[in-house]
């Protein structure tokens, strides 16, 4: 009799993973450590090949296992997991079986910031292509749930994190495409090293055709460029190179063998910020050598209007706009955002679940562009004390997101603009960073229509 497979992690990467797998006719264990609401349509499926929903229970299960199928969330460092590993069960995760069931091509997106936006580009100019193509992976549905009914001839944008990354054996990406790396995720990876490892597996199984284009301006990305098995392209928006991807005065320029191509300039877009440009270069990119025509691409670009929660542009309340960026769950990711308001006088909200990441660098960057420094969430605190260390004149604590957007709505006046932009996750109060901007936007919102009657 067959073993089972485990799928650790009832998400949206373990539900999709069970569902293929059960549907392959594989006995499934939907394991989970605590109770989680699963579909029943999902349940019954899944008893029909033998398997079943299982909360704890621990390595028991194992006896009866063949391979365990881990969604992001769950480290290899698990015990579970760990034991699993001892005794020679294969470990792997969501993205390297939605892999094995697709026979398409892949654009690989990976980076600390900037994933979201430039994955939802690519897909865009993917979709001008005469063929299916799709987007998934920390976008959309899980990967396997994407590639499913996906033909051999097809495209596939995925966004990949570093946890979905560490567990890959075979998924190759024939364009792989890293966009910047900075502190974050250390408490599951413990070092920049390993996190940067986890990155660089997007490409390990690269052929001499395939594609990968690297941050020049990136410095420990560009460190990788030694490393790619197969053809390298730079992107630069500092530099311009001889051969990759570059802005020159404003445009966006493809320089590649026989091509030398203008694709549109910065003026022409809708989404702004140096953080945005480099999103830009790398779309432009994977696109490119994906065959998609560079009018196609300018197109794309020139109706872009950007992602949802990535300095989204939210309303106009007596002349102050408000911003939600709440998809900065990192300071790496704020520090773009303050720096693509080129005229400073923010006042920002910032705070939630605390990375414990340094906060100098951000905090003389607040002490120049913002105005008013709004906090609230577990990491108040600290952010408070680095903002006071940092020479920050005025900063507030608020107890809740209305607290922060009341307060802002207050005190704001033109030029100023209120940008939410946390430098933190969500899960102290949310969850998640959509739920986060969402209330944001919902609040400012009622103040808009509260403003319009008086």
């Amino acid at each position: 009799m067959d073993k089972a497979v485990l799928v650790y992690g009832i998400g949206i990467s373990g539900c999709g993973a069970a569902e293929i797998l059960a549907r392959g006719g594989k006995s499934v264990l939907l394991y989970n450590d605590a109770e989680h609401e699963v579909n029943a349509d999902l349940k019954e499926l899944l008893a029909k090949t033998g398997g079943q929903i299982v909360i704890g229970g621990g390595e028991k299960l194992l006896d009866e296992v063949e391979e365990v199928i881990l969604s992001p969330g769950i480290s290899l460092e698990n015990p579970l997991v760990q034991e699993a590993l001892r005794r020679g069960i294969n470990v792997t995760g969501e993205a390297e079986l939605a892999y094995r069931n697709y026979n398409g091509h892949i654009i690989g997106i990976t980076g600390t910031n900037g994933k979201t936006t430039t994955t939802t580009l690519v897909g865009e100019m993917l979709a001008t292509l005469p063929c299916v193509s799709k987007v998934g992976g920390n976008i959309g549905m899980a990967l396997t749930k994407e590639v499913e009914t996906m033909p051999d001839n097809s495209w596939l944008a995925a966004e990949l994190s570093s946890f979905q990354l560490e567990t890959i054996q075979n998924f190759r990406a024939e364009i792989a495409v890293i966009l910047n790396l900075t502190e974050d995720h250390l408490t599951r990876h413990h070092t920049m090293e390993a996190y940067g490892a986890a990155k660089c597996n997007i490409f390990k199984n690269q052929r001499p055709e395939d594609v990968t284009l690297l941050n020049f301006d990136d410095p420990i990305v560009k460190s990788w460029g030694g490393l790619v098995p197969g053809r390298l392209c730079w992107f630069s928006r500092r530099e311009i190179l001889p051969q990759g991807i570059y802005m020159d005065n404003g445009d966006f320029v493809i320089a590649w063998e026989d091509t030398k191509e203008v694709i549109c300039n910065k003026k022409d877009l809708q989404i702004f910020g140096g953080h945005n440009e480099e999103n830009v270069l790398a779309a432009i990119g994977a696109a490119f050598f994906a065959g998609v025509k560079p009018c196609d691409i300018a197109a794309v670009l020139k109706a872009f209007k950007g992602v949802e929660h990535r300095i989204e542009y939210t309303a106009t309340v007596n002349g102050v706009p408000y911003y939600n960026d709440s998809k900065a769950t990192n300071t790496d990711s704020t520090i773009k955002a303050l720096e693509a308001f080129a005229n400073g006088h923010l006042i920002l909200i910032a705070g939630g679940t605390d990375k414990l990441t340094p906060l100098e660098e951000m905090m003389a960057l607040v002490k120049t562009k913002v105005d008013t420094l709004i906090l609230l969430g577990e990491a108040a605190e600290r952010f408070n004390e680095a903002a006071v260390k940092a020479g920050v004149a005025d900063i507030r604590r608020v107890k809740s997101m209305r607290e922060a957007v009341e307060m802002a709505h207050k005190i704001a006046v033109k030029p100023q603009t209120v940008l939410l932009s946390p430098a933190c996750a969500s899960f102290d109060m949310f969850s998640g960073f959509p739920a986060r901007g969402r209330c944001f936007k919902e609040i400012v919102a009622e103040i808009a229509a509260a403003e319009e009657q008086k």
